[in-house]
């Protein structure tokens, strides 16, 4: 048995869990900037449009009841994560709207829920991840200031990161894509696993151009003459992913090529979830859906939530609140820095915000 067949289903679920978190708090512009020369190299196929992906939660509740209802219970202990769409308010100045995103262009989550396409028409100011998401020269540029944080650049490249056998099926997954291992050999294994971990249609969405939900969001703002604010930089965000052990980067790199087209089924269950506003239900339906998955969190699991979900929410509630403190703001960031006892709905009620889910 390799090494790449004896990975437990267990460590396939923790690594999908945050290959997933990723989409939901890490704007994929970022991505798409970093991998845009993948996807102008890809053939383009009629067929990839349609995205086949199915929800894998009925499924689970039809095969073990107990185990849905126990997945059910933990999933409501999740403060606040129970809706996409807040409401901020406080006396004397005039509400604000939060909205949790997920950073796809999927049609369905450019939607957006009832209510929010109204609150971001009359907000004065819009808030998101990074305003360079207005400027893809801009953007570019902040990576090229800092290339260590896209690429290797001491020496080494993902195939010397790699065992044998994994190079073998990296390789291979590589090849189904129409790209050679040594023309992306020295990218961050981050930007490959993302690559990997994002369906054919949503590939060619983005291929094609297509804006996804934060994205369209504050070009629309742009247009109207609003103020378009960012609570962090690109370099920041890619400087969390950086922080982060690269034997998890490496990892959920290779689980990524692993998944194959099963990717789509994650996907499809996750997006059903974020559309009902069952943000607290995500992390527990993965496990779910992969019962051996009930072990405890380790490799650098700890250290994700913490530097890509926890210390980035301190950075946009401080970083927001001056904004808020005036009112008419409509924020909207990926829907992962929601819930949580540290999540940006607590956190913003910690300053004196009532905050309540939007009507």
């Amino acid at each position: 048995m390799t090494t790449m067949q004896m990975t437990t289903r267990a460590d396939l679920t923790r690594w999908t869990e945050r290959l997933i978190a990723v989409a939901l708090a890490v704007p994929l512009v970022i991505l798409a900037l970093l991998v845009a020369a993948l996807l102008t190299c890809l053939p383009a196929r009629a067929d990839d449009m349609a995205c086949t992906g199915r929800n894998l939660l009925p499924e689970a509740r039809q095969k073990d009841p107990k185990a849905y209802a126990n997945f059910q219970a933990e999933a409501a202990k999740v403060p606040n994560g129970h809706s996409i769409f807040w409401k901020i308010e406080k006396a004397g100045v005039s509400p604000s709207f939060l909205l949790g995103t997920m950073h796809v262009t999927d049609p369905r989550v450019l939607a957006m829920p009832k209510g929010a396409p109204e609150a971001a028409s009359g907000a004065d100011t819009i808030i998101v991840e990074s305003d360079e998401v207005l400027d893809d020269k801009k953007a570019a540029t902040a990576l090229l200031a800092k290339p260590e944080l896209s690429m290797f650049t001491d020496g080494t490249t993902i195939t010397s990161r790699l065992t044998a056998e994994q190079k073998t099926v990296v390789e291979a997954g590589l090849k189904q894509r129409g790209l050679a291992l040594l023309a992306v050999n020295r990218m961050k294994p981050w930007i490959l696993a993302s690559f990997f971990a994002q369906s054919n249609c949503e590939k060619e969405r983005k291929a094609e151009g297509q804006a996804f939900l934060d994205q369209q969001i504050a070009e629309t703002a742009a247009k109207a003459g609003k103020q378009v604010v960012g609570v962090e930089t690109y370099a920041e965000q890619l400087a969390a992913m950086n922080d982060l052990p690269m034997e998890f980067h490496m990892k959920s790199m290779v689980e990524a090529v692993e998944l194959g087209d099963k990717i789509d089924d994650i996907n499809e269950t996750t997006i059903n979830l974020y559309l009902q506003g069952k943000v607290g239900e995500i992390m527990p339906a993965l496990e779910l859906v992969a019962p051996d998955a009930e072990t405890a969190k380790k490799d650098g699991h700890t250290d994700f939530d913490k530097r890509i979900i926890t210390d980035r929410n301190k950075v946009m509630a401080e970083r927001a609140t001056p904004y808020l403190d005036k009112g008419k703001v409509f924020m909207a960031v990926g829907a992962l820095h929601l819930p949580g006892e540290g999540g940006l709905v607590a956190l913003l009620r910690a300053k004196g915000f009532t905050v309540t889910p939007a009507p």
